[in-house]
């Protein structure tokens, strides 16, 4: 039967050398592995891509790779061909020491996508360690009188292997006086106990020589040995005997250096020195020697070193006590380590994807790890919880295993990245916890148009500018980042197909700087307005727009243009007026127009050369024409006056009207005679055939101007108002109006008319009667009331618009001043 164990235990030995495969997946899905100790480095162990059902190549094609739970890693993984190889020679004394068995534990995580898979290798025992005994020569007193069947335990040899290979017996060489007796502990290797077979004789043989041998159980089996010298003492007819057999005593493994442990007690018999009892620790393990002492003259025995439950639970300790004649006597004290949680619990973060697109599904797994606590007996459960409100939550894989995933939205535009704090507290008493900082880093994507700075902007640009000119920006802010963040400009064109306004205007696509491409007329144009697109570079870009509006503003370039009288340079306009005309009598009126706008339109009136300067004066706001005092018959008949026309604008410009003023005493029989072309036919009297032609031309042109300002107002959408009023006055069949012709209190002329002349009939002399209106009917736009000319619009609120009563020319007859 022991022959055929024997060679069975060869047969494992061997085949565990030959490195074999032990495949098994359970409910925790493990895949484990066995290898044997002293494995040179680069031996294969398995295929890992086989194991995990995935084709050749896959494993690098999802960045496979190993997280050991430790600090260091064992063994390597080719991820081309999925082989487990051993990275440097297994010693398993110094990886797991008198574990059994013992297991090396890690992870196989694949990145793309993220998943782990735990794995273990089982590092078998080989026998390459032999039984040592710490003494190679120990020392035996044995009285002489010490009776047959005395027992006397040896110290103990230390194998570092386990299991067979591990110490199997003890051998004696051949005496007289003993034989060997093995016995077990419960915790500890096994030790042997010489048993006296003769009675012992001093004087026959003082020293007894003997030669210990420990045997493992390993093929070919290794061995050690030690020298025992035993002393045969003189006679001493009692031993020191113990109150007990075994002493049990529990200690926490955080009690300090110095703790009392247990005391143990012996008595004697004898007298004497034979009395005295001293104890000491004898044949004990290396490892007790270091943790206890004893006190040789009390028995308490207290602690030397530190403690660690983890680490060693029971302690068999070995109490030997002499007393003066040397005879000893031995108890056991049984020492339980009792555990206290001093251990926190220990986070090993096996993975972490980072950075993690904002827009990542919930659920999505951001980072792996595992949580071990060494103190599995006291420290109860342990839980593990995020600190702080974070967009993450804990979910357990299996057991001791966890996974951070996403419990909330992400959004990287309000946080770009987060320190996940990951705590794991154990039950305690007391509560112990450990907290990791995972850096969680969150990468872009382009979910964010762009914005303008403004609902709409309104820019300016003043008429007459250089082309190219820079006349604005808009700006748009993108809250992403990267390309999703580089805004590019460009102008829409309008809904309507117009596509004129890209000849006005031009936009730079990166930073949105506006340049006009030609030179404004505020005449032309007062404004426009066209839309500007904004657009991110993102991989699915996002655009805004916003409405821009340019107001041109207006330059004083246009002099003020006279309307009447009429400046044409051959015809001289002549006016009338009687020499029985009081101080304020009106004239006429200057009718001129600016082309300009708002205050560089306002026009005054200044009278700049005049025959005689004390006649007649200019209104500065509505340019009427009046006496300033009675006229005399001293007073020259041709008066020439020189009005100038000026705008208000920097700098102002200004034009001059001439007018020539007669004075007459009315249309008497001399004075039409003389201006009556049947009795001067070689020489007609020129104000009359002036008169009547710069009437008529007078009336076309200011028909033409206001047509031309009235498309302009329409066009502008501003409405003016304007009363036309004709007051015709008649004396009789063949009597001149008062009003040639009807002017507004702000110098124009209410509408066209011309005029026909006719005399009376049955008179010899053909006497010049009266001008008779006659007037093409033509049709006013309703519901706008009047009609202004620029003049009008130009002027300033303060002025009087309706002092005057028009422009009054007067042709009289000769009974008129009679």
């Amino acid at each position: 039967m022991a022959v055929a164990r024997r060679k069975f235990l060869r047969i494992r030995q061997v085949g565990s050398l030959l490195l074999f495969l032990c495949v098994s997946v359970g409910g925790a899905a493990t895949i484990r592995y066995s290898v044997a100790e002293e494995m040179e480095s680069g031996s294969f162990v398995a295929n890992v891509a086989k194991d995990l059902g995935l084709e050749v190549g896959k494993l690098a094609a999802r960045g496979a790779r190993l997280v050991s739970e430790g600090n260091k890693l064992h063994f390597r993984l080719h991820r081309k061909t999925g082989d487990l190889f051993v990275k440097e020679k297994l010693d398993r004394e110094s990886l797991c020491g008198k574990a059994d068995p013992c297991v090396l534990q890690f992870e196989i995580v694949l990145v793309e996508p993220l998943q782990s898979f735990r794995a273990e290798v089982r590092v078998f025992d080989i026998n390459d360690n032999a039984p040592v005994f710490l003494n190679k020569e120990p020392l035996l007193k044995i009285p002489e009188s010490t009776p047959l069947g005395s027992r006397f335990p040896l110290q103990s040899a230390q194998d570092l292997d386990v299991g067979l290979n591990g110490l199997q017996n003890y051998t004696l060489s051949s005496n007289a006086y003993f034989h060997l007796h093995t016995r077990f502990r419960s915790h500890g290797p096994k030790y042997a106990e010489l048993v006296l077979d003769k009675p012992l004789d001093r004087e026959e043989q003082p020293e007894v020589n003997l030669t210990i041998t420990a045997v493992d159980g390993g093929s070919p089996p290794k061995s050690g040995s030690a020298h025992i010298r035993v002393v045969i003492l003189d006679v001493n007819d009692h031993v020191p005997q113990f109150s007990r057999l075994v002493y049990r005593a529990q200690v926490p493994e955080d009690s300090a250096n110095g703790s009392l442990v247990a005391a143990v007690t012996a008595t004697d018999l004898d007298e004497g020195t034979n009395k005295e009892i001293t104890y000491s620790l004898a044949q004990n393990p290396e490892a007790v020697l270091q943790t206890f002492q004893i006190d040789s003259q009390t028995g308490e025995i207290r602690l030397r070193g530190p403690l660690d439950f983890e680490t060693v639970e029971t302690y068999d300790i070995d109490i030997q006590a002499t007393d003066g004649g040397g005879l000893s006597a031995h108890s056991k004290v049984l020492v339980e380590v009792v555990d206290v949680n001093d251990n926190p619990p220990e986070v090993m973060v096996s993975s972490v994807s980072s950075p993690l697109p904002e827009d990542s599904p919930l659920q999505t797994v951001v980072a792996l790890f595992t949580i071990r606590d060494r103190d599995v007996r006291v420290g109860g459960k342990i839980t593990c919880f995020l600190r702080g409100d974070l967009p993450f939550a804990v979910k357990p894989t299996f057991r001791n295993s966890y996974s951070l995933v996403t419990d909330k939205c992400l959004d990287r535009e309000e946080v770009s990245g987060y320190n996940v704090t990951l705590v794991a507290m154990d039950t305690g008493p007391p509560n112990l916890s450990t907290e990791t900082v995972i850096e969680v880093l969150i990468s872009d994507i382009n979910d964010n148009p762009p914005i303008f700075q403004e609902d709409s902007y309104i820019l300016s640009v003043r008429e007459n500018n250089s082309p190219a000119v820079f006349i604005g920006k808009v700006h748009a802010e993108d809250l992403d980042l990267g390309e999703n963040a580089q805004v590019t400009y460009s102008l829409l064109p309008p809904k309507s197909g117009d596509l004129s306004v890209f000849a006005y205007i031009s936009i730079n696509s990166d930073n949105g700087k506006l340049y006009a491409l030609r030179t404004m007329d505020y005449e032309a144009i007062q404004d426009f307005q066209f839309v500007v697109r904004a657009i991110d570079g993102g991989f699915l870009s996002l655009s805004s727009q916003v409405t821009v509006r340019v107001v041109v503003l207006d330059d004083n370039d246009n002099r003020p243009m006279i309307l009447y009288p009429l400046q044409n340079g051959t015809l001289p306009c002549n006016d009338l007026v009687p020499r029985s005309a009081e101080a304020g009598y009106l004239v006429t009126k200057v009718v001129a127009v600016d082309g300009d706008s708002g205050q560089n339109s306002w026009l005054s009136y200044h009278l700049l050369k005049a025959t005689d300067p004390g006649l007649f004066s200019v209104q500065r706001q509505n340019g009427e024409i009046r006496t300033l005092r009675q006229i005399s018959e001293r007073d020259p008949m041709m008066q020439k006056l020189i009005i100038l026309v000026q705008d208000h604008g920097q700098p102002s410009l200004s034009t001059t009207a001439s007018l020539n003023i007669l004075l007459v005493d009315g249309f008497s029989e001399p004075y039409l005679q003389f201006r009556d072309p049947s009795k001067q036919p070689r020489k007609v009297n020129p104000s009359t055939k002036y008169l009547v032609i710069s009437l008529a031309v007078l009336s076309f042109l200011f028909l033409f101007s206001v047509m031309v300002i009235f498309i302009m107002h329409i066009y502008q959408k501003i409405k003016y108002k304007e009363k036309f009023t004709v007051q015709e006055h008649f004396y009789d069949d063949c009597n001149f109006p008062n009003n040639l012709v009807q002017v507004r209190g702000n110098g124009s002329l209410s509408r066209p008319c011309s005029y026909e002349m006719c005399s009376a009939t049955g008179t010899g002399n053909s006497e010049f009667r009266f001008l008779k209106r006659f007037m093409p009917n033509f049709p006013f736009p309703q519901g706008t009331g009047e009609v202004k000319t620029g003049a009008d619009a130009a002027l300033p609120p303060d002025s009087d618009r309706n002092s005057s009563h028009g422009l009054e020319g007067h042709v009289r007859t000769s009974d008129d001043y009679m």
